[in-house]
């Protein structure tokens, strides 16, 4: 069996979207609190529980944390960049967290939204830098930002996380995806977060999503109930034409361990606006299940997207199918 998590957001969360997402086969939903908390979800979370109800299921709840990832500040709206435009990132600018400005030397790129724009340094100041855009896009509040090529330390848990933890078993949470896994320590402050607060039940996930963590994967399982390749920032991390061997290769020492795996990130990307896939897309999901996921997730695709309903259907359809396929061919 492999888990199949939608993503709870705007686009879905109501009982009457969930329920048929459900009824598809969505057994699993993450909840993103790098923009929102528990508390703030209530009214999304209390549409959860009344759909599984009405449905006769219990989805696992699953929190994703903010964790060490970076993140671009406020904006009173979208930031549209173009081009060959210039932007000032830090002070009187793209606020940035502070910990990245020591880092801004000319030359160096830095990555907004998972990649989807990209800047590079033409001048660095105290206290900020003048960046040239390479690709452009539109920007908006609190989306990741990455340095290609540095390592940027921070805390494994942020005090909001420490908050949201504090409220997990209120709110029925069965697992908290810690971000931007660095090591086992990140994942045992997690844990012994979880303990402090009589919740250690809830199980953790731990993302690679960057290079240090694929380094440390081997003393990462024995940590960690379940590995998530989350290929976003790890795209980030990586080369592009080098990312689905890096994803190989985890999810080989993974089985290996008989450590479960979840694969994550644009499975279905272009549904967010197409009631159809891919078939690269179909491709990437059958792949993922011949490799031994034990779980699957969409993101955007369910929470923002047009077709939540229909991304379950045929990520269930794909996943089943190509769990036929494996029990018949590598038996």
């Amino acid at each position: 069996m492999i888990t199949l998590f939608g993503t709870l957001g705007p686009a879905c969360a109501r009982r009457e979207v969930l329920r048929p997402m459900m009824a598809a086969g969505m057994d699993g939903v993450r909840l993103n609190l790098s923009h929102t908390t528990l508390k703030q979800s209530a009214p999304w979370l209390e549409e959860l529980q009344a759909a599984a109800a009405l449905e006769g299921v219990s989805p696992l709840l699953l929190v994703d944390l903010q964790g060490p990832e970076l993140r671009l500040g406020e904006l009173k709206e979208p930031l549209e960049l173009r081009s060959g435009s210039r932007m000032v990132l830090g002070k009187e600018g793209l606020e940035v967290p502070e910990c990245l400005l020591p880092h801004l030397e000319k030359g160096q790129q830095v990555l907004l939204d998972d990649g989807k724009v990209l800047l590079v340094v033409e001048m660095a100041a105290e206290g900020g830098a003048i960046c040239r855009v390479e690709r452009e896009g539109v920007v908006q509040s609190r989306k990741s930002v990455a340095l290609p090529g540095v390592e940027v330390d921070s805390p494994a848990l942020t005090a909001a996380d420490l908050g949201n933890i504090s409220l997990a078993k209120e709110f029925r949470v069965g697992g908290v995806m810690q971000p931007f896994v660095r090591g086992p320590q990140d994942l045992r402050a997690l844990r012994m977060a979880l303990q402090a607060v009589n919740a250690p039940d809830i199980k953790i996930y731990a993302k690679l999503e960057n290079r240090r963590g694929i380094a440390q994967l081997e003393s990462l399982l024995p940590e960690a109930d379940e590995m998530v390749i989350a290929r976003g920032d790890l795209g980030n991390a990586y080369p592009l034409w080098e990312l689905i061997g890096v994803q190989k290769e985890a999810a080989a020492l993974c089985r290996a361990a008989a450590k479960p795996f979840m694969v994550v990130t644009q499975m279905l990307a272009s549904m967010e606006h197409s009631p159809v896939p891919t078939r690269a897309e179909v491709s990437d999901i059958f792949n993922a299940v011949l490799d031994g996921a034990s779980s699957l997730m969409v993101t955007g695709e369910t929470a923002v997207g047009h077709y939540p309903v229909e991304v379950m259907d045929y990520l269930a359809k794909t996943a089943a199918q190509a769990l036929r396929w494996k029990g018949e061919h590598q038996a």
